[in-house]
């Protein structure tokens, strides 16, 4: 259950975004980190198919996503930075619509994330419209749509950015569970640095390469950092307050 991103190339013009990317990113949870600009979004979307990859390979396991597109895309569970919820619709009909997607009757897929809909406190707001909800709230609904399908990967593209701090706290803390209860393999792409732990498998991106790749607190000994902040202005040059 593993994520290769082999020779990775991407460009909109004369400057690349991405400059020959490799990684390997193993079952657990895995940041991605990196400054405005570093090419997180786009390396994301070329991971979940949005973009077509031109230069470089992307495999899930032993499957290509150029060869085997539908196959991988199965087995994925995406939130993407820009919320896909139909505004109109109500909680309980977006999530039929996803599960409709994916082959599912919606009596399965409500068993499948009935206790995601109580961790993440949407038990009750099923039939209200998702206009009603607030931006913590739809954001916990597009996890909960990501994993009814009960992916093998996880991709999760900044999506705890704007949202208040028990919106947060219980997202991070939700993933990071059953991560470990799943055994899944997790991507989190953020720039919000509080929310990477010692433990975690840190990728640092700027300027289209990887800076770094390792445990967090493997990395802070290598590169003689006191902690994740020090480690990444060192290797980012950046001046962003994140």
């Amino acid at each position: 259950m593993t994520i290769t991103v082999k020779d990775l190339s991407y460009d909109y013009g004369p400057q690349p975004v991405l400059d020959n990317l490799s990684l390997v990113i193993q079952p657990g949870f895995n940041v991605l980190l990196g400054p405005n600009g570093a090419g997180k979004s786009t390396l994301f979307s070329l991971l979940t198919g949005l973009y077509q990859t031109l230069q470089g390979e992307v495999g899930y396991g032993q499957l290509s996503l150029q060869q085997h597109r539908r196959k991988v895309l199965s087995q994925l569970g995406i939130v993407f930075q820009q919320s896909t919820l139909d505004i109109d619709l109500t909680v309980k009909q977006n999530l039929i619509y996803h599960a409709c997607l994916h082959g599912l009757s919606f009596s399965t897929a409500l068993k499948n994330i009935e206790h995601i809909l109580d961790a993440l406190q949407l038990s009750s707001r099923l039939n209200d419209k998702v206009r009603t909800l607030n931006g913590g709230h739809r954001r916990r609904l597009e996890i909960a749509r990501a994993m009814m399908h009960k992916p093998n990967y996880l991709l999760l593209d900044e999506p705890t950015v704007g949202l208040d701090n028990e919106s947060r706290s219980l997202i991070v803390g939700y993933i990071r569970q059953q991560c470990k209860q799943q055994r899944l393999c997790v991507l989190w792409t953020t720039h919000l640095m509080d929310e990477v732990e010692r433990s975690d498998f840190l990728i640092i991106l700027s300027k289209g390469q990887v800076k770094a790749e390792g445990s967090t607190e493997q990395l802070c000994r290598e590169f003689q950092a006191d902690d994740v902040y020090q480690l990444y202005r060192q290797l980012t040059e950046s001046v962003e307050i994140v």
